[in-house]
C-alpha cells in the first residue's frame, strides 16, 4: 500500500493520505494535498508554512502504525480518518 506522508518543516509527520484517498480527494494530485495539509496545519490566514509529501510504502496498514510508532508520531489533522480523526476539508 502507498501512503503520502506529510512532513513538517521540522520533519515531524503531521498528515498522511492513502493513495486511495489521493485520488478520491486530492485528484492523485500530491500538490494538491500538501496544500490541503498547509491549510489545515496553519489555518488560512497565517504566514508562509513548508513542508514536503514523501512516498512511503507499506505491506499493510499495520506496519504503517509499527512506523508512526517508532518515530513518536502525533497528529493534528489532515490525516486518513481510519488512522485518527481529520477536520473537515470542504
Amino acid at each position: 500500500m502507498i501512503y503520502y506522508v506529510y512532513f513538517d518543516s521540522y520533519g515531524h509527520v503531521q498528515g498522511i493520505a492513502s493513495e486511495k484517498e489521493l485520488a478520491e480527494r486530492h485528484k492523485g494530485d500530491p500538490k494538491s494535498f500538501l496544500k490541503a495539509c498547509l491549510k489545515t496545519k496553519a489555518g488560512p490566514d497565517a504566514g508562509h508554512e513548508t513542508g514536503h509529501v514523501g512516498v512511503m510504502r507499506f505491506d499493510n496498514e499495520n506496519e504503517l502504525k509499527s512506523f508512526l510508532d517508532s518515530i513518536g508520531y502525533e497528529i493534528s489533522g489532515c490525516s486518513e480518518g481510519e488512522l485518527n480523526d481529520r477536520p473537515d476539508s470542504s
